[in-house]
């Protein structure tokens, strides 16, 4: 497996100032994944920017796993009601140019 895009957690633990634990809740939300090479965890790069934000929402705001996991199961459901919207509205738009 290319390790060019996974991030070691010790690596993020110490740069973020968390306890590795913070990354297993975030996995056990199911944000993130774990992935171990060699016996050693990493995260995958694309998986940083939910684990940034799990961090910022837990930290400044001190809202728990369960609030976090339940604020990025809101934020998609956001982004999939924008791209219906945006699919109506070049419907729409279709419609009323052919009349």
């Amino acid at each position: 497996m290319e390790n060019s895009n996974l991030i070691a957690i010790e690596t993020f633990c110490t740069i973020h100032g968390v306890e590795t634990a913070f990354i297993y809740a975030v996995q056990d939300i199911g944000l993130i994944e774990v992935i171990s090479v060699d016996e050693i965890p990493y995260i995958r790069e694309e998986h940083l920017l939910y684990l940034e934000k799990s961090v910022r929402l837990n930290r400044e705001l001190d809202i728990n796993f369960e609030g976090i996991g339940a604020i990025f199961q809101l934020l998609g459901e956001v982004d999939t009601l924008k791209q219906e919207i945006n699919t109506l509205k070049n419907k729409l738009r279709l419609y009323e140019s052919q009349q």
